[in-house]
């Protein structure tokens, strides 16, 4: 089963080359696979997401090109047994 977010995600991920054209570095909201609107910065998206709905019901993300604004990588030193 697909989580909601998942589906918010994958909606991204399927016009991230029209939505970086249109809102290059802003932070998007969205719901339902729907895009809410968009913001200068991840904090207002965040407020404007909670006055709206319910936490953990929709989706903010940077609108940048590639994988970058989406992946993560963490280096450690410790090494597990």
């Amino acid at each position: 089963m697909v989580s909601v977010l998942q589906k918010d995600f994958e909606f991204y991920l399927g016009k991230q080359n029209e939505f970086v054209h249109k809102y290059p570095g802003r932070f998007l909201l969205i719901r339902d696979a729907k895009l809410v609107d968009n913001f200068e910065t991840e904090i207002e998206a965040i407020r404007a997401g909670l006055k709206q709905f319910e936490p953990g019901t929709f989706l903010v993300q940077r609108c940048e090109p590639g994988t970058e604004s989406y992946t993560q990588t963490f280096h450690s030193r410790v090494f597990g047994e």
